[in-house]
């Protein structure tokens, strides 16, 4: 259980912060700034539930599980393997949370007429929310892959499974509560030239 009783610490301000393992590494390091961004993700998710909620309840109780998802990402994240106690167990990603995911995206998808044409972010403010969130987690998204592209910077491979599935969820919902993707707002090749 986690307690957070004093909110600030003053331990950052030195620019550093604390990692899972204990080790301090810089704000502005690759590894902090992929967490970081996962949780603007979440952070994102929240604001888009607040247009799911009542009209949504099968999708905001999906989005409500990916939350929960997220802060385990984000808890994987920052305790790399490398440097890591072996003896403190560690919160990682599941292939389990993945192939939920998955299973979440084909319910949403069997409801949806396919796709003719790319989607414009937009139709209802739900649906333009989780576009934006969609695409806060393809940027995180590159930022794990990044990093586990760095010697000594292990990413989980469930991980960066499941941030990827993250964005093709958000995809489908974002037409879902399009109205079933009748209010998608479908790109026109070159119409304003």
């Amino acid at each position: 259980m986690v307690v957070l009783n004093r909110i600030y610490t003053r331990t950052g301000d030195d620019g550093t912060t604390a990692l899972g393992t204990g080790a301090r590494r810089p704000k502005y390091d690759l590894r902090v700034a992929a967490y970081g961004t996962v949780d603007e993700t979440n952070a994102a998710i929240g604001m888009a539930r607040i247009h799911t909620g009542a009209s949504e309840p099968l999708v905001d109780q999906m989005l409500s599980r990916i939350q929960n998802d997220l802060f385990d990402l984000g808890a994987d994240l920052c305790t790399p393997e490398t440097g890591r106690d072996p003896a403190t167990p560690s919160l990682r990603i599941v292939a389990s949370q993945v192939e939920r995911i998955e299973k979440e995206i084909d319910t949403l998808n069997a409801e949806l007429k396919p796709l003719r044409s790319f989607i414009l972010p937009g139709g209802s403010p739900a649906s333009a929310a989780l576009h934006l969130s969609r695409t806060i987690s393809r940027r995180a998204e590159r930022m794990m892959v990044e990093l586990a592209s760095l010697p000594d910077e292990p990413v989980s491979e469930p991980a960066l499974h499941y941030i990827n599935r993250l964005s093709d969820f958000l995809f489908v919902a974002s037409r879902y509560v399009n109205r079933r993707g009748d209010d998608d707002v479908l790109w026109v090749p070159g119409k304003t030239r």
